[in-house]
């Protein structure tokens, strides 16, 4: 894992431009802190910082063709790099090295663009083709790791992350409204970056920069295609899927671990993942997130109606994994410190709050072990494992499911933005037109039911939208301590497979992911096999939400710059409530102020409203 960045300039001399490359380069230390390189020619400057994962005294990057014709710079894992280098072997292409970056490099001279169709992983990754004087930016299919880009008069900026692009000079640090917009209603509008003028690489895309412009290619998407396989066949089809992407995915140089929150999704990872290590005599190492006295004083909520640690605990003694809890308290939570940490990995303030920083710290403690860890993530939105997938108000809202739920659970919360910026943004009518946007989008088949219409309706958006937040978040908090998070529900090849399995095989045993939890059974204790979905925790500390509130206040007397979004008068009243009975409203709006401060202190964005 590694974090990219280059340059192209098609008037420019970019050998006079070291410094503005490095720059780039440096924004992302901490996704590489084992190596640093640059290529720099006259028209393109390429950099890169490495995580050694795979082949450390050979993946050396930027790394070149053995004629030097050829440049490239990856971040990610190939995970059928093995099988690819055989068969490049036979097609005449010699190796020098065992990494899969050089497999990459060579795949790209045999087949060209389409070297992106040949590989299964997650990357992103660049080439510079100094025959041609074009450049291709890639992306994996499910958009695992990310990689933005931002076009000028002659040429373009890209990077892994924003602030690569930012550090450059000719980024311009701008959010006009429809940045905003994206802040405040998140629908993840394909290709945009929130930056004004800055795009994200689609999942499954490749675009392609030369003297003649930009330009676009789809390689993968979501396809509609009858399922013909009956429930013993398809849970079995499942099985091994998994089987073989756990197997691939545990593939690496350095440690590795597993994420384990004792839920269904981690928990079949988990028990997958020592499996197949037993067979060489290794056992799996687990890491589970806990908050001081959450397990004692835990009170049952409509989000989660038990805690995580029992079930942790049971998976651990189950598979015999070598286990570590990381316990954390509300200091550590609230400490901003820690937060400007979470807010600069991310590059916007998402408001996600304490969720953000535990997964950081989360991340930082697993860091002293482990390099590699694999995750449960994308489960829910590929199985259907989300409770408004199963809520009949929610499915028949026409709008995104997750706003729907939001407001069934919980109300329609009152907006904390100044009256001046709601106005502005409208952001219902932005939501709703995201909302026809996406639904035009997703295949259908002929002759489905109107259920099973809808269920496919919901899983797409889930798929290309919903996944795609959660998704980057991992991969920021994960890179922003060097250590590399793998996603095995994301590969492409299951989730083609259950996308297209009908609603009623995904329900068969009228509970959520029920394909999921026939084919992990065997391996699983009973306790997690019945278990109730419950989301990533919160901690439900008193303290915490009284510590953000003297937070905001200490904000409001000094005059950050974002109290001009916000409304002051709301401000007042969240300002002058009981701290000891702060609602859950009210915490999630401290923590958007104090994530916006920060993120403010970090960029100082210029907003054009």
């Amino acid at each position: 894992m590694c974090g990219i960045s280059g340059w192209i300039d098609f008037q420019r001399d970019l050998t006079r431009e070291q410094l503005a490359i490095d720059a780039m380069c440096d924004t992302m230390s901490c996704r590489g802190p084992d190596a640093r390189g640059t290529w720099v020619a006259p028209h393109a400057a390429l950099g890169h910082r490495r995580l050694a994962i795979i082949d450390l005294p050979g993946g050396t990057q930027p790394m070149t063709s053995p004629d030097g014709d050829v440049v490239i710079v990856y971040s990610g894992e190939a995970y059928n790099f093995t099988e690819l280098r055989d068969e490049l072997r036979r097609r005449g292409h010699q190796f020098t090295t065992d990494s899969d970056t050089e497999v990459v490099l060579h795949g790209y001279l045999e087949w060209g663009p389409q070297v992106a169709e040949h590989l299964n992983g997650m990357f992103a990754f660049a080439v510079w083709d100094t025959r041609t004087e074009q450049l291709l930016l890639v992306r994996d299919r499910m958009g695992i790791k990310p990689l933005y880009y931002y076009p000028t008069e002659q040429g373009v900026l890209f990077g892994s992350e924003p602030k690569a692009i930012l550090a450059n000079p000719l980024a311009e640090k701008v959010v006009d409204a429809d940045g905003l917009r994206e802040l405040f209603a998140p629908v993840k509008t394909p290709r945009h970056a929130v930056w004004s003028g800055m795009r994200e690489v689609e999942p499954g895309t490749v675009v392609t920069v030369d003297r003649t412009g930009l330009r676009e290619h789809t390689y993968w998407q979501l396809r509609a295609t009858e399922h013909t396989d009956d429930q013993e066949t398809t849970v079995r089809r499942v099985r091994e899927l998994l089987d073989d992407i756990v197997a691939r995915q545990l593939i690496s140089d350095v440690p590795r671990c597993v994420l384990l929150s004792g839920g269904l999704d981690s928990s079949a990872i988990t028990a997958l993942a020592g499996l197949e290590l037993r067979r060489s005599g290794e056992q799996v190492r687990s890491f589970a997130v806990d908050f001081l006295g959450q397990a004692e004083n835990f009170v049952p909520d409509e989000l989660r109606a038990t805690p995580d640690t029992p079930y942790v605990h049971d998976v651990a003694e189950h598979v015999g994994s070598l286990h570590q809890d990381i316990v954390l308290d509300p200091d550590a939570l609230a400490d901003p410190a820690v937060r400007r940490a979470a807010v600069q990995a991310r590059d916007l303030p998402m408001g996600l709050g304490d969720m953000d920083q535990s997964l950081y710290l989360l991340f930082k403690s697993i860091r002293e072990h482990s390099t590699v860890a694999l995750s449960g993530e994308s489960a829910d939105e590929v199985f259907g494992g989300y409770k408004w997938f199963h809520d009949p108000a929610v499915r028949e809202a026409d709008t995104f499911p997750w706003f729907a739920a939001v407001r069934t659970q919980q109300g329609q919360q009152a907006s904390v933005l100044a009256p001046h910026v709601t106005e502005a943004l409208d952001l219902e009518s932005f939501v709703a037109d995201s909302y026809r946007t996406a639904i035009a989008a997703v295949p259908t088949l002929d002759g489905e039911s109107g259920l099973e219409r809808r269920m496919r309706e919901i899983s797409h958006l889930h798929l290309t939208r919903f996944v795609r937040v959660l998704l980057d978040r991992k991969d920021r908090m994960s890179m922003a301590v060097g250590l590399e998070v793998r996603v095995p529900f994301c590969d492409h090849r299951l989730v083609e497979y259950v996308f297209n399995a009908p609603w009623s095989l995904k329900t068969f045993d009228g509970r959520e992911k029920s394909l999921l939890r026939h084919a992990a059974a065997d391996a699983l204790p009973k306790s997690v096999v019945e278990r109730v979905k419950s989301p990533y925790p919160s901690t439900q500390d008193p303290k915490y939400a009284a510590v953000l509130q003297g937070q905001v206040a200490d904000l409001a007397a000094t005059g950050n710059e974002a109290l001009s979004l916000l409304d002051g008068g709301w401000l007042r009243e969240a300002l002058a409530k009981d701290p000891a009975n702060i609602d859950t409203p009210t915490r999630y709006a401290f923590e958007r102020a104090l994530d916006l401060a920060t993120w403010f202190d970090i960029h100082h964005p210029t907003i054009k409203l």
